[in-house]
């Protein structure tokens, strides 16, 4: 009973870390419907900048997400400059900062370096924030079993990364991008490459979203394993209970 206890609680806390994790409308209809593509990335040594989509595609839920700490919206691009729930979200998660960054071969200066940089696996001390106002990209993220998991963005979308996440940046085949950058405070956009474990940020990462859900999946693994007790015995599984009924000289109940 008291391991059936610790599971449920397991299980309400790893719900309510996603449920506070998933941005929230005051207004729903001053924003455009979340629309989330997400699938888990097929690393087939192909262009990065391809979908990499497994066959069948291996999609992935805002859901799912949320547990990793990937926060996104979906705002209105053409009306940035005087959008009262971008504003709102500034003021709630106090992002002071912001600029606005053109990636693609004609208007960033570097752009073969800089393009290599972005998709080196690192993690940043503090938040990643983009809002795209016009292009689109991959953001790649690890999950809590270290795979991949490419989310496109595009016009109106706004994507926020924990700090301490693994992940990568690439254009798409469009090779462009426009996004407004958002930082608390001055920015600051030191990548730490992988590996990173012992980094304060990597740790506060793994034990505020990684390790909730390795607890999660072992409780209720250890739940659907518990043993049905009959007559103060602890009786087997349901498979072995059919399998030792099936065996020779085995008794059956009239």
């Amino acid at each position: 009973e008291s391991r059936s206890c610790s599971n449920f609680m397991l299980r309400s806390l790893r719900f309510a870390r996603a449920s506070l994790a998933r941005p929230v409308w005051r207004s729903l209809s001053m924003a455009r419907e979340l629309q989330v593509e997400a699938w888990y990335f097929e690393d087939d040594g192909k262009d990065q900048r391809l979908p990499h989509k497994y066959e069948p595609n291996r999609e992935v839920s805002l859901d799912k997400l949320s547990q990793l700490g990937v926060l996104q919206w979906a705002l209105d691009a053409d009306n940035y400059k005087t959008d009262p729930e971008l504003q709102k979200i500034r003021d709630d998660r106090g992002y002071s900062y912001e600029d606005i960054i053109e990636v693609s071969p004609d208007t960033l200066p570097g752009y073969d370096d800089k393009i290599r940089t972005f998709f080196e696996e690192h993690i940043h001390t503090d938040e990643e924030i983009r809002y795209v106002l016009d292009g689109s990209g991959y953001f790649d993220v690890r999950d809590e079993n270290d795979e991949w998991i490419r989310i496109s963005c595009k016009k109106g979308d706004m994507i926020v990364l924990p700090e301490g996440m693994y992940h990568r940046f690439t254009l798409d085949d469009t090779n462009y991008i426009k996004a407004m950058r958002l930082f608390v405070g001055d920015p600051i956009w030191t990548p730490f490459n992988r590996p990173q474990e012992e980094n304060p940020s990597r740790v506060k990462y793994v034990k505020e979203f990684l390790t909730v859900q390795a607890e999660g999946k072992e409780a209720e693994a250890s739940e659907e394993n518990v043993a049905p007790v009959e007559n103060g015995t602890a009786q087997p599984p349901p498979e072995k209970r059919q399998k030792l009924a099936e065996e020779p000289g085995a008794k059956t109940e009239a």
